[in-house]
């Protein structure tokens, strides 16, 4: 799903940012974060006040530092000179103050946008349906890693110098306002002056600059969206190659991965390449203005210090309060290509907010599978069909009872069948028709083809979903042994990656040994025991008939074992027609 809207010609419209940013407030001010990130807001906020005032008290100054200078009196200058001192000290110690409340603002803003984006990726049976979100939810890792922290930095960043520019812009106007009166011209009826001349002449001055950098600058907001998309699939395929390194190279496929990178790479590339032009040319519009800001105060102003109505010092006050109005003004020219970048990450991170909140709704036309406990802590399915993508799977028996401590193989020719099938005994998947009476979820243990592992000892790899001390080291070294893992106690207390470490048989073993832990009343095997095949130690077979002789096992497959641990076998078919989800993508 996507938050985005289209329009009538087919075009993809972006939401409105106010909108986006406004959702995330709300989200903030639900969060045990608001009061933090309130209280160092306000903090910025207060320093950017007092700042504000300090560069109005600086202004005045510089008047009278320049009429000591033109009228060469050398005490006056010296009285100025220690001024200064106490004013530049005191915007100094303001500037540290508020560089150290952003900082600790941008950690606090990204601390709780990291843990609400993981905590709405990760809530209930989201990270299942990603693979049905299309673009919008791919590369998660990006979205909550590096976006929330850009996002983070550019909104903290940018509030603070609009509001600082606001202060100023609204102190110094009237500033210049009140100058204005000194500026006169003669038409031959003798002096006239222009109420607010010089404010006039700074909005003119910065109006005409801000709409010429949002002519020039704004294809950078596109640009900028779709390099974060690009860059996320590029790293997406590097990792891909990384993860297959052994394979590739087994091939000697070399040359063909070359091959397949070129694509991501070179899109990037050209990205990249696109906004350095869109940035070249931004910058002939912005660093041009910032050099006519230089010589257009002056100029402005030129009028009423050749006509004597303005003295030196005046002038030179003139002159600072037209650059801090024009600054002001001019903070949208500025800090447009980091306006485009904020758009850009903040359309990323609020899309993949919404989609993921979202995903409950995926399939809302499709007929939901009817769940619930059975009695009898049996497993019960009664004319059971499963949606799948564009197909429909059923089992060939209408009604199917298994008992507590039965053994039953369920066969599908399909991987995708299987998954599917795998997926609703575990209650992630909800399309398609029937029902299904489920033993309580706590009595099931689930083991796919790969297991996971998460990453840490070895022992917490081994116990989990327990933490590792819910075991004892002799319990957890005797579940090792008996599953063929012997080499493997020694480093119970190591850490790695040991889905990496390890070969397939070994973490399907590991699996195994974590079953033998936990000592489940039900088990569900989705090709668990695939990388074993008839092992010399009879394991899995020695497992069902010994330590887990009373657990029911349901195994899911493509071919039937014929070992004599299986009561049933039952057939998954899949077909045409019934519940089928035609618009979802399958992972």
């Amino acid at each position: 799903m996507n938050s985005d809207t289209q329009s009538p010609s087919g075009t993809v419209r972006q939401p409105a940012p106010g909108r986006q940013l406004a959702g995330l407030v709300r989200a903030l001010a639900k969060s045990r974060q608001w009061r933090p990130v309130g209280a160092l807001a306000a903090g910025v906020a207060l320093v950017i006040c007092a700042n504000a005032a300090g560069q109005i008290r600086l202004n005045v100054w510089q008047r009278d530092f320049y009429q000591a200078i033109e009228q060469r009196e050398f005490h006056a200058f010296l009285v100025q000179l220690a001024a200064f001192g106490a004013i530049a000290g005191g915007l100094l110690v303001l500037v540290v103050g508020q560089t150290w409340l952003q900082e600790m603002l941008k950690v606090r803003l990204r601390a709780w946008l990291t843990r609400d984006l993981i905590g709405q990726w990760l809530e209930g049976r989201r990270p299942c349906l990603l693979g049905f979100l299309g673009e919008i939810a791919e590369n998660p890792d990006q979205r909550v890693q590096q976006d929330a922290q850009h996002l983070a930095d550019l909104t903290t960043s940018l509030l603070a110098g609009l509001l600082q520019s606001t202060l100023l812009l609204a102190s110094f106007v009237g500033v210049l306002w009140v100058l204005s009166a000194q500026v006169a011209f003669d038409f031959g009826h003798g002096p006239v002056s222009v109420p607010g001349y010089m404010v006039w002449c700074a909005l003119a001055f910065s109006a005409g600059g801000s709409a010429l950098g949002w002519r020039v600058g704004r294809p950078l907001v596109q640009l900028n969206a779709e390099r974060y998309a690009r860059e996320a699939e590029l790293r997406s395929a590097l990792v891909r190659v990384a993860e297959n390194a052994d394979g590739i190279v087994l091939e000697d496929g070399a040359a063909d991965e070359r091959r397949l990178l070129a694509a991501p790479v070179d899109a990037v590339i050209g990205l990249m390449a696109r906004l350095a032009g869109g940035l070249a040319r931004l910058t002939w519009v912005t660093s041009g203005y910032g050099w006519l800001g230089l010589v257009v105060p002056v100029v402005v102003a030129a009028p009423g210090y050749f006509g004597g109505q303005m003295s030196f010092g005046t002038l030179m006050m003139v002159v600072g309060a037209f650059q801090q109005v024009q600054s002001a003004l001019r903070w949208f020219v500025d800090n447009l290509a980091v306006i485009a970048d904020w758009r850009a990450t903040l359309n990323r991170v609020a899309a993949f907010r919404d989609a993921l909140q979202e995903a409950e709704a995926i399939g809302e036309g499709t007929g939901r599978i009817a769940v619930s406990q059975d009695p009898a802590d049996g497993l019960e399915f009664a004319g059971l069909s499963l949606a799948l993508a564009g197909t429909c799977a059923s089992l060939d028996a209408g009604a199917v009872r298994i008992a507590p401590g039965e053994r039953v193989q369920i066969l599908c020719a399909t991987e995708e069948g299987r998954n599917v099938l795998f997926r609703a005994l575990a209650g992630i998947w909800p399309w398609g028709s029937g029902s299904l009476a489920l033993p309580p979820r706590e009595q099931m243990t689930f083991l796919p083809e790969r297991p996971y592992l998460p990453p840490g000892t070895l022992r917490s790899a081994l116990c989990y979903p327990a933490p590792p001390e819910a075991f004892g080291e002799d319990a957890a070294a005797a579940a090792l042994e008996r599953a063929g893992l012997s080499r493997l106690v020694p480093q119970l207390g190591r850490s790695g990656r040991w889905d990496r470490d390890l070969s397939l048989g070994e973490q399907q073993r590991l699996g195994l040994a974590r079953v033998l832990l936990h000592r489940p009343r039900w088990i569900v095997l989705n090709e668990a025991t695939s990388a074993l095949g008839r092992t010399q130690d009879g394991l899995p077979d020695s497992l069902w008939n010994g330590e887990l002789d009373g657990a029911a096992v349901v195994r899911l497959g493509q071919e039937p074992l014929a070992d004599g641990s299986w009561s049933r076998t039952l057939a998954l078919s899949e077909s045409a027609g019934g519940p089928c989800l035609p618009a979802l993508r399958m992972r």
